[in-house]
């Protein structure tokens, strides 16, 4: 029972870690952290990523244009950038780390103790690239909300709201935490019995052969 537990906490663990970080990649180039729909024209929607603006016309279509300068973008897109690439780059490597340290990889089959801290570094690294992923959506989504709710700007001026980018990454970030949080679990659980019983098989034969041996030795 305690095998079939920990064998689907390791199962879910990899599948939620692994679909989160294709989701928090997938957020990071996606154009639609922010909508703006025009109450004067309702045909034109802009969109806007960390990496480019889109607008999307009836006529013609969706049109790009990527961001001129890097220190020309606001605080909070600058930094976003930084944060959903090393959330990238931590879930590789988290998803790396937590593959080498599973039980059905034969690598490393009697190193179970190294197998069980690469499982708990795999989780960390996926549990951090979660928070990574959060916190530049939600900065984003703050601010959204700040400048929608500014008394200061005239109300005939149009105002951003939420693109379905923001919800995108809180779905991914809290896959790669919860992902991480199984994984962690499933290290700090009992060692798999099947391996343990191979290995326990294997050292009481070992042990019947050097007794055998002794026994010939006398008799001889």
């Amino acid at each position: 029972m305690a095998l079939v537990f920990r064998t689907a906490m390791l199962s879910v663990g990899l599948f939620s870690s692994l679909l989160g970080w294709a989701l928090s990649c997938l957020t990071n180039y996606l154009p639609y952290w922010k909508n703006l729909n025009l109450d004067l024209n309702e045909m034109e929607n802009w969109t806007m990523g960390l990496w480019k603006t889109c607008v999307i016309q009836e006529e013609v279509g969706r049109q790009c244009k990527d961001f001129d300068s890097f220190l020309a973008l606001p605080a909070e897109l600058r930094i976003s950038r930084i944060l959903m690439f090393l959330s990238n780059a931590l879930g590789f490597l988290g998803l790396l780390v937590s593959g080498l340290g599973l039980d059905c990889l034969r690598i490393g089959e009697r190193q179970q103790d190294l197998k069980r801290r690469l499982l708990i570094l795999g989780g960390i690294l996926l549990w951090t690239s979660g928070v990574m992923a959060l916190i530049p959506v939600s900065w984003v989504a703050h601010i959204t909300v700040q400048e929608f709710w500014d008394e200061n700007i005239p109300e005939i001026v149009p105002r951003w709201e939420f693109g379905e980018a923001l919800f995108l990454g809180w779905f991914a970030g809290f896959s790669l935490m919860l992902g991480g949080c199984l994984l962690h679990c499933a290290a700090c659980s009992a060692s798999a019995p099947g391996a343990s019983a191979r290995y326990a098989v294997a050292e009481i034969q070992d042990h019947c052969k050097h007794l055998e041996m002794k026994h010939t030795n006398l008799e001889l």
